[in-house]
Order: C-alpha cells, then sequence, then structure tokens
C-alpha cells in the first residue's frame, strides 16, 4: 500500500515572534522580515520550522496504483491533526509515500511539529526503507523528475500543463494563510484534495511512462481520477 499525502500550512507567528524577538510588530511586517531573515531561497518562502499545519489530505492505493481510500483532516486543533495523520498513515505496517517535495518539506513539517506537541510519529516513517534517499518505499516526483537533482526540480502546477491537465484551480499555496483568517477551513481541505488528486496522476504518468503500468490498467486509472479531478474542482460541496 502506498499512501498519497499533501499538508497545507501556514506560518507560525507565535514562534516566529519568539525567533526574531519580535512582539510588537503588525503581522505582515513580521512576515516580511522572517522572509528576509528565516528563508533560505529567493521567493521567501520559510523553511518547514516556521509553519504548522491546518489541514491535510491522504489517498491510500493499491500496490497496482488503484485508489482504495481517501482520508482527510482539516481545523485550527494541530495536535489532533498531528494524532490523526499519525493514526492514519499507521493503518498499515509496511506502507510507502508518494508526494511531491514531501522530502524537502511535508515530512520535516511533521517531525517539527511532532517534537512541538511532544507526539511519537508512527515508527515505519524512520525505517531505512523511508528513510534511504533513493528508497522505492518513499517516491518523490521531484526527485524522480529531476533524478535526484541532477536536473532542475518540476512545479505540480507545471507538470500538469505539460501533460494537458488543468491543476491549481481551488487556489495558490501564498493563499491559505488569507483562508485560514476567514475561517474557510473546509475550502483549505478542498484544495489540499485538488494537490493530492493532483499528485496521484502525475505518478500514474510517470510509472505508465517508465514501464510499470500496463497501457489498459493506466487509462482506466487515469480515466477514473481525472472524472474525480473534474468534481474536485468544480467546487467544494455546498
Amino acid at each position: 500500500m502506498f499512501f498519497i499525502f499533501d499538508l497545507e500550512t501556514i506560518p507560525d507567528i507565535e514562534f516566529i515572534r519568539r525567533v526574531l524577538n519580535d512582539q510588537e510588530s503588525e503581522e505582515d511586517l513580521l512576515l516580511e522580515k522572517a522572509s528576509e531573515e528565516l528563508a533560505r531561497n529567493s521567493s521567501g518562502f520559510l523553511p518547514p520550522m516556521y509553519h504548522r499545519m491546518v489541514s491535510w489530505v491522504g489517498l491510500w492505493i493499491e500496490n497496482t496504483g488503484g485508489p482504495k481510500q481517501k482520508v482527510a483532516w482539516s481545523g485550527k486543533d494541530e495536535k489532533q491533526g498531528l494524532l490523526k495523520i499519525f493514526d492514519a498513515i499507521g493503518t498499515y505496517k509496511d506502507f510507502g509515500l508518494i508526494h511531491h517535495n514531501g522530502k524537502g518539506f511535508d515530512i520535516p513539517v511533521l517531525t517539527y511539529r511532532a517534537m512541538k506537541h511532544g507526539l511519537q510519529m508512527p515508527v515505519r516513517m524512520h525505517d531505512y526503507d523511508i528513510r534511504y534517499r533513493y528508497s522505492r518505499h518513499n517516491v518523490d516526483l521531484v526527485d524522480e523528475f529531476s533524478n535526484y537533482g541532477a536536473s532542475s526540480w518540476p512545479k505540480l502546477k507545471h507538470l500538469g500543463q505539460l501533460i494537458g491537465i488543468p491543476f491549481k484551480q481551488t487556489g495558490e499555496g501564498n493563499e491559505v494563510y488569507a483562508m485560514y483568517q476567514r475561517d474557510e477551513l473546509d475550502l483549505i481541505e478542498h484544495y489540499c484534495y485538488e494537490d493530492v488528486m493532483a499528485t496521484y496522476i502525475v505518478w500514474l504518468y510517470h510509472e505508465y511512462t517508465a514501464g510499470h503500468i500496463p497501457e489498459d490498467q493506466f487509462e482506466n486509472l487515469r480515466d477514473r481520477a481525472m472524472k474525480k479531478l473534474e468534481e474536485i474542482q468544480a467546487g467544494p460541496p455546498k
């Protein structure tokens, strides 16, 4: 079994204030300072340590590639969300992971936040099968397409454009904090679900291109996934 997942996060304002020793600045100015002083990239996107989780969506798939079960959470009680994702991940003993930049962001976020809340992660998350850089049990699409950094890392949105599939219809990542401030948690989760389905579709294309899935099976799974993606992009349930 494989667990395809994605997290949605917002800046941990309280922690950032402690790190910068700034209890006075307005949030906009604080985040601007954080981008300048704490970010390690030209975009100003904060490293995983400075994020807190507000939503996650996971999709269990069979080893054959077929979807089995969706699980999800969104809310303001981060500890509860962590407990739920760790419980979900622990459903199967020898699971694998599939994600887009999960090694660089999502998994470190889970580790940092588990430490913050005094929680234990599933033991499997730290097994050699998962931690090994070239593991076939922990598939990061940015590694697969960049040949582990030999080439540039592709954005999920651009991978969708390459294969003619529109991704990112619900919103962009930098809009999540604004949605959170408006208490639109259901919308954040819906946005996260689109990312997971997009990741699943790109993974299917990758597996077919690599010769791991026969054509008839690929076409069946792709068509079903595309139908679900269209339902997601039509908007969240009323």
